[in-house]
């Protein structure tokens, strides 16, 4: 089967498409087009900012993906020769505006080229990642998802069967990320730049909280953190202190290994509770360094000793392939003519 992919929850603009056998999913075209160049110029996304980009972008990221996956057909001829046999789009959650461009043109597209249209749930859909490839995730599983707007685990019993298990109470991991590189003045998006300045500082020199870390269930929280990473900043600027470059990297690597830490604890205690051997990860934060490393630790700890999946850096963030992945496993096909986005889709 060969499955096109659309994806525009957010900011970026992607379509893909895929193919699959008896043994694994192939890549055959994954191309983004993001607006994150404009969004930092104002510090973060704007929701209406970004569906006027992705207008702009749709049909041509389409064409691009279909060009190569296929470069043997004519470009002026889509209509007529499109070798696909269904087509996945992302219908929530995420901004309804960006939402609507994908779910309107997947729509037409479907009814035009008379295929099945399979919608697909955006934070599912990041978990599917881990399914590209040859390197495919064993049930049961502890799935942990971690972006800019969400957090949460997963219990997975098979495709389409899962139990949620908890998530952030307030601000996301990488929320927390962006809004602690705001206070320390870096660029959005801001948990890369965090993670730079982490690379040369020192865990230790302070002594961030890590909220709900013992907590008993499986809920997040950072806003805490948050708040504590804004006093201190404020205490050296009353002070007047030495606000060093050093001391901002020892910061952000103080940032980095508190959020870390939690999403560690947590996904350690669900994989202990639920005798799993398999953890999934999915999400923009998933691509974090120290987030990587910190779980391969635990997942070879003996008291686990649990196989860790986590996508390539480029399939953490949102993209179109891994809404197709999904759709593969959860080929549910509606009717175009009914399909609505629904931006507050949850799990």
């Amino acid at each position: 089967m060969i499955i096109l992919g659309i994806e525009t929850s957010c900011d970026e603009t992607a379509a893909a498409v895929l193919t699959n056998d008896a043994k694994r999913i192939t890549i055959l075209s994954n191309v983004v087009a993001s607006s994150a160049a404009l969004q930092a110029k104002y510090g973060g996304v704007i929701p209406e900012q970004a569906a006027r980009e992705q207008i702009k972008s749709i049909i041509p990221v389409i064409q691009e993906a279909l060009s190569e996956a296929f470069p043997q057909l004519p470009t002026t001829n889509y209509q007529l020769h499109i070798p696909i046999d269904a087509i996945a789009v992302t219908s929530g959650p995420g901004l309804i505006g960006s939402l609507l461009v994908g779910v309107e043109t997947a729509k037409v597209l479907a009814t035009v080229w008379n295929k099945p249209l399979v919608p697909i749930n955006h934070l599912i859909g990041h978990f599917y990642a881990n399914w590209i490839g040859g390197k495919i995730p064993t049930f049961p599983c502890i799935g942990l998802l971690v972006s800019g707007g969400h957090t949460d685990l997963v219990l997975f019993k098979n495709h389409g069967k899962y139990e949620y298990l908890g998530g952030t109470r307030d601000d996301a991991a990488g929320e927390c990320f962006d809004k602690c590189a705001r206070l320390l003045n870096l660029p959005y998006p801001g948990g890369p730049e965090i993670s730079k300045l982490a690379s040369q500082g020192d865990t230790l020199s302070f002594n961030l909280p890590r909220p709900m870390i013992d907590s008993k269930d499986f809920d997040f929280s950072f806003s805490g953190l948050k708040t504590a990473v804004a006093n201190l900043i404020h205490t050296f600027e009353v002070k007047k202190s030495s606000y060093t470059s050093k001391v901002k990297c020892d910061l952000a690597a103080g940032i980095e290994q508190a959020i870390v830490d939690v999403l560690v604890a947590k996904t350690l205690k669900a994989t202990q509770k639920y005798k799993v051997k398999q953890i999934i990860v999915a999400g923009g934060v998933a691509a974090n360094r120290k987030l990587k490393d910190d779980l391969r630790f635990i997942s070879n700890d003996l008291r686990i000793d649990a196989k860790l999946h986590i996508p390539p850096p480029e399939l953490c963030t949102d993209n179109a392939a891994m809404v197709t992945s999904a759709a593969f496993f959860n080929y549910h096909p509606t009717d175009p003519l009914t399909l609505q986005a629904n931006p507050n889709l949850s799990l």
